[in-house]
């Protein structure tokens, strides 16, 4: 069964949550100019924003890139 968009952002942010402590939001929009962009807000911290061609493209490059911080920081 493939996964919905609503569930990639709901799996993004309890990562997020987790690691993080406070999220404020994680959402999706389109942009004329851009395309699908994927944005997650932090309470503390600045936000992170990731583009892609679709939805997905842009959900999957956002949680890639929390990994990467999460990643990044307990190898320190």
């Amino acid at each position: 069964m493939a996964k919905t968009n609503s569930e990639r952002i709901m799996a993004i942010y309890n990562m997020a949550k987790e690691h993080f402590g406070e999220v404020r939001f994680v959402g999706l929009k389109y942009h004329d100019k851009i395309g699908w962009i994927a944005k997650i807000q932090f309470d503390n911290y600045d936000s992170l924003i990731e583009e892609g061609e679709d939805a997905t493209q842009a959900l999957r490059a956002l949680k890639r890139r929390v990994k990467k911080i999460i990643n990044r920081y307990n190898m320190v």
